[in-house]
C-alpha cells in the first residue's frame, strides 16, 4: 500500500504543473477578451495577403495535388531529422551504424524515385 502512495506522490508535481498551466492559459485567454481593443474596421476584417489587395476569398479550395506535395514534404522532412542523431554519434556507432544509415538513405532515395516516377511532384 505504501508503494502505491509513493508512486502517486511522485506524480503530484506533474499534476500541479499541468493544472497551473491550464488555469494560467485560460485566464490569459479570458483576460485578452476583456482588456483587448475592439476597434474593428473594414481593413481589419479583410483577408491579409502580405499587404496586397486580396484577390480571392480566404476559404478557397485547394487541389488534392497541394495536399499530396505537403504530405510528401512532411514525410521527407521527418526522415531527414533521423539523420541528425546519427551524425552526432557517427564515430561511436561504428560500421554497423554506418551500414544502417546507408540502407536508410537507399530506402529514402527509392521512395523519392517512386514519387518522381508517379508524377506526384508535377504541377500540370
Amino acid at each position: 500500500m505504501a508503494e502505491h502512495a509513493d508512486a502517486f506522490n511522485a506524480y503530484i508535481p506533474l499534476f500541479v504543473t499541468t493544472v497551473v498551466g491550464l488555469v494560467f492559459g485560460l485566464i490569459m485567454l479570458k483576460l485578452h477578451e476583456f482588456l483587448g481593443p475592439r476597434r474593428l474596421n473594414k481593413e481589419k476584417l479583410t483577408t491579409y495577403e502580405s499587404g496586397m489587395q486580396p484577390l480571392r476569398t480566404a476559404h478557397e479550395r485547394f487541389t488534392v495535388k497541394f495536399y499530396l506535395v505537403t504530405m510528401l514534404f512532411i514525410i521527407f522532412d521527418i526522415e531527414i531529422v533521423f539523420m541528425y542523431p546519427w551524425a552526432v554519434q557517427f564515430k561511436q556507432l561504428g560500421l554497423q551504424g554506418y551500414i544502417a544509415m546507408v540502407l536508410f538513405m537507399v530506402m529514402l532515395f527509392a521512395g523519392y524515385i517512386y514519387v518522381v516516377k508517379k508524377g506526384a511532384l508535377e504541377w500540370d
